[in-house]
Order: structure tokens, then sequence, then C-alpha cells
């Protein structure tokens, strides 16, 4: 597998804002906001996107979308709106190849 921006981040080789982390997803601050508020959230497991769910991974996706309304909610977003964001291939707006969710507000 070439080299992956998202990966580099979870292994600590390029640093990042990092709002949440746990064994199986972290949570970075996005270095060019398209809001207020604009916060990455990816699973620590490489998967290049959307594409590439199935069953097996049905609960991970589910804690991806349960850990993003929590971030909403401790950044106080929850009370004014916010929105989640997740491109699928180049066409669909995808620039990095690691699955990841934008939550963006404010």
């Amino acid at each position: 597998m070439s080299s992956c921006l998202f990966c580099d981040i979870v292994d600590g080789k390029i640093p990042c804002e990092k709002v949440h982390g746990d064994e199986n997803f972290l949570a970075f601050r996005d270095i060019a906001p398209a809001a207020p508020q604009h916060i990455l959230v990816i699973p620590r497991q490489h998967i290049g996107s959307l594409n590439e769910l199935d069953e097996s991974l049905a609960n991970m996706a589910g804690e991806l979308l349960l850990l993003a309304r929590r971030i909403a909610a401790r950044e106080n977003l929850d009370a004014t709106g916010y929105r989640f964001v997740i491109n699928c291939g180049a066409d669909g707006g995808q620039s990095v190849g690691h699955l990841h969710l934008h939550l963006l507000g404010g």
C-alpha cells in the first residue's frame, strides 16, 4: 500500500490537533477548515472509502456516526446545527484515500 496521509496521522508521523482518540477512532481539526468548526473523524483501521464497507464493518460505520454526534455535542454544535459529509471517490470529492467523516458547524 502506498503512503496514506491519515494512516501517518494515526501513527503519529504527522501531527494533528486531536479532538478525540480511542483504540478505534481518531478525530482532529481540519488544517483547511471549510466552516468555523471542521473536524475529521476517521477509523484507525485503513479503509479506503465507503465503497470498501461491507457487513463486517457495519458496527464500525455506526460507531463512526455516533462518535461524530458525541463530538458535535462536546463542541456545542448540537444547539445550533451541524452537518456530516462523507465523500466517496475522486468524482465525489474524496481527496484522501482513507474513509473519513467531515463534521462541519459553527
